[in-house]
């Protein structure tokens, strides 16, 4: 058998298949739990590259892909591996520079003379890829970016939604941490990315997880009951328990243990609370502000604001993309939703609270674009090229949010709607007054299409595994250090620990540059990241 490996190379984590070559037949899948580089989002990782060392975010990456490869059972050489995600997690894959992805604008690039890197499709052996040397003679596919900024997971979001044959205004959305989308107006598409951070993903969530077996993804309400329903390990959604929510008292027993929440049970449980008056932002109506699910799993006010943020981020994004086309909101009528959020979550809830345009008339549910395009990829090089034949084809416009003044005014009203209860007629009022594309209440319901059951359909006859621990650290000594350990203490996702000087850092816990407790934490300005370097091996004591 000829094996080849696809992977999906996620924000939040990553997703891999081992495919027999000559069949297409999938044999096993794998996922990790978080991305290998700390951080919460793209723009974490692009600061660690930039401000820690490209080399090092590359042997990061490329010791979780090894990890990967072990999980598989891919113990030798694969003969392909073919990789899709955003520019910035393919490049540091490659192991090519990432500044050009780093500043906006071309002043700014010429004035520090960077180079624009050439990101077409491309067949390249493993030999010319640090860290995979030893692979033999294996050929590595990588799709093609739009723009240098617009990557192979947006384009593969594009043709796999449909939307370049479709008539309709439409709009498509990857319900991540990096939330890319596509706006098309005629025969000219609007894209931009939204840092809308982890929580869609089931992270920074307290008792959050991805998508994963045991993790209740979809609640109802049944009287003044809550139930959950929970997927199992087959990633079906399977019936939990009913519960009190103010207490958690089970009223009738389900048929599964749930272990966590995702994003998408939380899209559902915010919908379902608001309209059952649990929830009248930002406050939760009820005993300790906490919501009780099953199996002594809580979703509490913290969390709310946490799901407000990248809620708003997305319809921010949403707004932007229609003032940058000079279109209305009311004028899209077509929304296709892809990720893992984007397939298990209920379409019809998350219209509900402004994850998708009020007023469209279809929505269509269609799957992990990514991980489909890079097993296309893998066997066929037609496709490659052919993808590479579309990418230039493509009339786009890039609207790069950070720098854009109408995303940061709707994503400033979107805060304040979700996180200091602005009524929602107040942000319409504001939203017209700064003559942006405005929103309104859902008044019909539209039709949904779910063109995939599970983001990732085929799992192969060997099943699903989760990389719980991507396995990589960063270690230093700390010349000096009196051991107070402060940096351990003040870490909010126990990623550090500490053998005498000596700190060990988990970077698929550590929550990167927007959080840094652990420089501040030191006393004598002691800890610094820039004298990081990879561990590779496993420590000796696990954490």
């Amino acid at each position: 058998m000829k094996v080849g490996v696809a992977i999906d190379l996620g924000t939040s984590g990553f997703r891999a298949q081992k495919i027999d070559i000559e069949s297409g037949e999938i044999h096993k899948t794998v996922i990790t739990m978080n991305n290998p580089l700390p951080g919460a989002n793209v723009m974490d990782h692009l600061d660690f590259a930039m401000n820690y060392g490209q080399d090092l975010a590359h042997e990061l990456v490329i010791g979780a892909f090894r990890n990967i490869l072990e999980e598989l059972g891919v113990h030798s050489s694969p003969d392909r591996i073919a990789i899709c995600g955003n520019p910035i997690q393919l490049s540091l894959f490659q192991g090519i520079p990432i500044d050009d992805l780093a500043y906006a604008g071309q002043r700014k690039k010429a004035k520090y003379n960077i180079k624009e890197q050439e990101r077409k499709a491309a067949i390249v052996k493993s030999i010319f890829i640090p860290g995979l040397e030893d692979l033999d003679n294996c050929s590595v596919v990588i799709p093609p970016a739009i723009k240098h900024e617009v990557g192979a997971d947006a384009l593969a979001l594009i043709v796999k939604s449909g939307m370049l044959d479709c008539a309709d205004i439409s709009i498509a959305t990857d319900y991540g941490t990096n939330a890319e989308m596509a706006l098309k107006v005629g025969n000219v598409i609007y894209t931009g990315s939204a840092a809308a951070g982890p929580a869609l993903e089931g992270q920074e969530i307290e008792d959050g997880t991805i998508a994963r077996p045991h993790a209740i993804s979809d609640v109802s309400f049944e009287d003044k009951a809550l139930r959950n329903y929970v997927l199992n390990d087959e990633m079906d959604t399977v019936q939990g328990d009913l519960v009190k929510p103010d207490d958690g008292t089970v009223i009738d027993k389900g048929d599964i243990e749930a272990h966590g929440i995702t994003g998408t049970g939380v899209i559902s449980l915010i919908d379902e609370s608001i309209k059952n008056g649990l929830v009248v932002l930002p406050k939760i109506n009820l005993k300790n502000s906490v919501i009780q699910l099953q199996d002594g799993i809580k979703f509490n006010e913290h969390d709310l604001v946490e799901a407000g943020r990248a809620i708003g981020a997305i319809r921010a994004g949403h707004i932007t993309l229609c003032n940058a086309a000079g279109i209305g909101m009311e004028d899209i009528q077509t929304a296709y939703m892809s990720g893992a959020a984007g397939t298990y979550m209920d379409a019809i809830k998350a219209h509900n609270i402004g994850m998708i345009p009020y007023d469209v008339s279809k929505i269509s549910q269609i799957g992990n674009t990514s991980l489909i395009v890079a097993k296309e990829i893998l066997l066929s090089e037609d496709r490659l090229w052919e993808l590479q034949e579309i990418a230039e084809e493509i009339v786009g416009t890039h609207v790069m949010f950070a720098m854009d003044d109408a995303f940061k005014d709707a994503y400033i009203l979107e805060l304040s709607y979700w996180g200091e209860g602005m009524p929602f007629k107040v942000l319409k009022k504001y939203l017209k007054k700064k003559k942006l594309p405005t929103i309104d209440v859902v008044k019909s319901v539209p039709d949904v299409e779910k063109r995939v059951v599970k983001d990732i359909p085929v799992l192969g006859e060997e099943g699903l595994h989760v990389l719980d621990k991507v396995g990589t650290y960063l270690t230093m000594v700390i010349e000096g250090c009196e051991a107070c350990h402060k940096c351990v203490k003040v870490c909010p996702n126990d990623a550090l620990s500490m053998e005498d000087n000596r700190v060990l850092i988990r970077t698929d816990l550590c929550d990167g540059a927007h959080c840094q407790k652990c420089i501040h934490a030191c006393p004598h300005d002691l800890f610094k990241w820039e004298n990081l370097d990879v561990m590779m091996q496993e420590p000796s004591t696990e954490q």
